[in-house]
């Protein structure tokens, strides 16, 4: 059993039935529901139309991020991202470092 509770969360905030949300994936309502209820697993292309559709990340459909937009570039300023990628490149102490210092910040 899959656990797909995100798409079901989707589909209710955009006010649509299964059967609509079916018929614009060009999906039977019985696969959809499949999908939807976790009987079948999301064959990724299906996964990427969902997204498309609800205009939101894999990762947040997967449960992987709670931020509809995943972090991407469109939902983090350049100074954001360009923090996200430096903190990539330091090792683990400087790592450590650079979060201590953020916590002292935030105190």
């Amino acid at each position: 059993m899959h656990n797909y509770k995100r798409v079901r969360d989707l589909r209710e905030d955009a006010d649509m039935t299964q059967k609509e949300v079916a018929e614009k994936l060009y999906l039977h309502l019985t696969q959809y529901r499949r999908y939807e209820c976790g009987e079948s697993e999301i064959p990724l292309n299906i996964a990427i139309s969902i997204a498309c559709l609800y205009d939101v990340s894999l990762d947040y459909i997967a449960g992987i991020t709670n931020e509809k937009k995943g972090l991407t570039k469109s939902s983090l300023s350049d100074d954001e991202t360009a923090l996200v990628n430096n903190f990539r490149l330091l090792d683990l102490m400087d790592k450590g470092r650079v979060m201590e210092r953020i916590d002292m910040l935030l105190k």
